[in-house]
């Protein structure tokens, strides 16, 4: 079980859920003050109640992407009506994989900055989700969203250096443990999707814990670059590291499971 002592332990500072691996009401019991909530298309959204349930006793941020039908403040907004008015929301481009042709192709630029100018007041600052939009993120303001990544920590400390003075979160899924193939099986299929580390793999390698040889090595360093793994003390200094850069807010997604996070 996931405990305040462990998040104490790790420094994190919130924790990221996905629906379709688990009941987000989870976060009630994991002591922590902010949640955010993946999202993984419209049929695995959150009700009413439950975000209503989430936010009577945390901080909620919901991820709605600008593109998709729902969350479309230039189109259909519908959804947003679900959302109950003191929840975040995480603004973004959104995944293809959850949008259909017609949603990929409508534009982002005008759609975030409109789902801006109708942010409820009552709501926490919102986040923008920068991945695949980092120009038109930092532009549109708000709390900056960034995945980790190899240069997280030298993007951070750049802007800081330059005078930004924003908030910046940190997306990082999290791995508390140093079994390589625990770490293997919760990450490798996600490490292996990045373009730089695609191209290094072998082809047809396999990217869980059966991984041997080059492919391996591959996975595992690409683990310490895009997630912070390890034991929560280790974690702990990834998280001190990033907020020393320039991060405030770092949120942990517990790749295998928030029953797995000790």
């Amino acid at each position: 079980m996931l405990t305040e002592r462990t998040l104490s332990t790790t420094g994190i500072d919130a924790i990221a859920l996905k629906p379709t691996e688990c009941d987000v009401r989870a976060a009630l019991d994991l002591g922590v003050e902010t949640v955010a909530i993946d999202y993984e298309g419209r049929e695995h959204l959150p009700d009413a109640a439950t975000l209503r349930a989430l936010a009577d006793n945390l901080t909620v941020y919901l991820t709605t992407p600008v593109r998709a039908d729902g969350f479309d403040a230039l189109g259909d907004g519908s959804l947003v009506e679900r959302v109950p008015p003191d929840v975040g929301r995480v603004l973004v481009a959104g995944n293809a994989a959850y949008l259909t042709e017609a949603e990929r192709a409508r534009a982002v630029a005008p759609r975030l900055r409109a789902a801006l100018a109708d942010y409820h007041e009552d709501a926490p600052a919102p986040w923008v989700g920068t991945e695949g939009i980092e120009r038109l993120a930092l532009a549109a303001g708000g709390v900056q969203y960034d995945l980790l990544g190899r240069a997280t920590e030298r993007e951070l400390r750049a802007l800081r250096a330059v005078g930004f003075d924003g908030e910046v979160a940190v997306y990082a899924p999290t791995v508390l443990t140093a079994d390589e193939d625990a770490i293997l099986d919760a990450l490798g299929g996600y490490v292996s999707r990045r373009r730089a580390v695609r191209r290094a793999l072998p082809d047809g390698a396999a990217t869980d814990r059966t991984a041997t040889g080059r492919a391996r090595e591959v996975l595992l360093a690409a683990a310490d670059d895009f997630a912070l793994v390890g034991t929560a003390e280790s974690v702990r200094e990834q998280v001190d590291a990033l907020h020393e850069a320039g991060a405030t807010t770092v949120v942990g997604y517990p790749a295998r499971g928030p029953a797995a996070f000790r």
